[in-house]
């Protein structure tokens, strides 16, 4: 994996194939830093991992389908 480079935006990152940040998941869907924590706080929101003991990552796949998943009902 290449060194990340810290004034990449996040849409390369995830195109990139990169772990997000919460920041940078906040930064794609428009929400704010604690949305986003909130959400993983209550087990809503895209899915994510933990690196180590306290290291949250988020996959791209993963934010492209919480996304996908916000439909509205027909």
């Amino acid at each position: 994996m290449q060194p990340e480079h810290p004034a990449t935006p996040p849409a390369a990152k995830a195109a990139a194939g990169y772990l997000l940040t919460d920041s940078e998941v906040a930064a794609l869907l428009g929400a704010s830093l604690q949305t986003v924590r909130n959400w993983r706080w209550r087990g809503e929101g895209p899915r994510w991992v933990t690196l180590g003991k306290r290291m949250v990552r988020y996959r791209p796949a993963d934010v492209q389908a919480f996304i996908e998943g916000q439909g509205q009902a027909a």
